[in-house]
């Protein structure tokens, strides 16, 4: 009997140390929850007061933040981005389907009348434009789903590049402040690129254009505006009006592939056609007055392609080989080229 009740006194105890353990831990979690939404609020008084020094409106920041807290799930984005295991021509797959083609070909023809003059006052041909345009969100679909000031703020929170985006949060509140989009309205990337040409809040500063003059640079819902600020914004970071941005070629069986170097290596056309290189079809390069690099995408064995000063352009957009060599292939399909 005195054993059955030492057994029973022992479980006893062992549930009460257990409740005990479990008890310190639940505190303990909400002790850390409730230093962490201190952190938060007081990371952003901080951030308030800047932005009131800076001249954005007590009322705008009060009501961009309202019921605005860390979200999880970007952190979450931000600290498991994969590696790129995807091949160039997988990427090509994706980015670049038929589908995606014939789509671009019908919105060019139903938009020609904005585009092209468009096209004209920037200098940027509207195919250029509508691939983007599709790239990005495939043709204005797909926005992102998280809140823009709620995404910023994680991150300018988060520490591990809060420099740069708490500076992207400040922009995007001017943005706020200067009345283009409400807050409830500026939808975005995990990481706070926004609208149908994904642009980031200071690339939206620089290059946003209100095209149709109604005092908004609404890159959201505006079609005259998204294509306007996507053709300002390539013409801004250098594009050359009246050229393209490459072509595919053909390599020498000897090419040296420390010659495939962007950054380092440009040469005449004339040049290239010397050291062997032709059109994809075998036939000789275009005998005009211009200078490319030769880039390898998917890597030694894959495409190359002879690109110009114009590719430079659309890395400035995105800074991927994949990308840009995407865009300038999407542009050639969807303008019959």
């Amino acid at each position: 009997m005195k054993r059955r009740e030492s057994r029973i006194g022992l479980k006893s105890a062992r549930m009460a140390a257990s409740a005990a353990l479990v008890g310190v831990l639940l505190a303990g979690s909400a002790m850390a929850q409730d230093e962490e939404a201190e952190s938060f609020a007081e990371w952003r008084e901080g951030v308030r007061s800047e932005a009131l020094s800076l001249g954005i409106g007590a009322t705008t920041f009060d009501t961009a933040f309202a019921g605005i807290e860390p979200i999880p799930r970007v952190i979450e984005l931000d600290r498991s981005q994969p590696e790129v295991t995807i091949t160039f021509a997988q990427y090509l797959e994706r980015v670049v389907p038929d589908s995606r083609v014939k789509q671009g070909r019908e919105l060019l023809a139903e938009h020609r009348d904005l585009l092209e003059p468009i096209g004209r006052e920037y200098g940027v041909p509207p195919r250029f434009i509508v691939a983007l345009w599709g790239i990005e969100t495939s043709f204005g679909k797909f926005l992102g789903g998280f809140p823009v000031i709620g995404a910023l703020a994680t991150l300018a929170h988060d520490g591990r590049r809060s420099a740069y985006f708490r500076q992207e949060l400040l922009h995007a509140l001017r943005i706020l402040e200067d009345g283009h989009i409400t807050p409830d309205a500026m939808v975005g990337s995990w990481a706070g690129a926004m609208g149908q040409s994904q642009f980031m809040p200071s690339s939206f500063v620089r290059y946003a254009v209100d095209h149709d003059g109604d005092g908004k640079r609404d890159i959201w819902g505006t079609q005259e505006d998204v294509f306007a600020s996507a053709a300002n914004y390539l013409a801004q970071a250098g594009w050359r009006a009246g050229e393209t941005w490459g072509r595919q070629v053909q390599l020498p069986t000897q090419f040296d592939p420390a010659l495939a170097d962007l950054k380092k290596v440009k040469k005449t056309l004339a040049e290239w056609q010397a050291l062997g290189l032709r059109r994809a079809d075998g036939s000789d390069l275009p005998q005009v007055a211009m200078s490319g690099s030769v880039v390898l995408p998917g890597g030694e064995g894959g495409p190359a392609y002879l690109v110009y000063d114009n590719y430079r352009t659309i890395m400035r957009w995105n800074r991927s080989f994949y990308f840009a060599t995407s865009v300038g292939l999407l542009a050639d399909r969807i303008g019959g080229r």
